[in-house]
């Protein structure tokens, strides 16, 4: 469960903007997409190379 804490006098839309961040924190929606069809396990491993590439390359970018 998440706990917004809302100061006295503080804009709602503040409150809102923090609960919005907390809960993509959480990944809960990344995971429910992520459940809705089966993925290879092949499939999984061939993305999560892709992605450590891209990573990789970002890296060597920057310095």
């Amino acid at each position: 469960m998440i706990i917004v804490p809302v100061k006295e006098g503080e804009n709602i839309e503040k409150a809102l903007k923090k609960f919005k961040r907390k809960f993509e924190k959480t990944g809960v929606i990344k995971e429910l997409r992520a459940r809705q069809q089966f993925d290879k396990p092949s499939v999984l491993k061939r993305l999560k190379m892709e992605h450590a590439i891209y990573v990789q390359k970002l890296r060597a970018n920057e310095e």
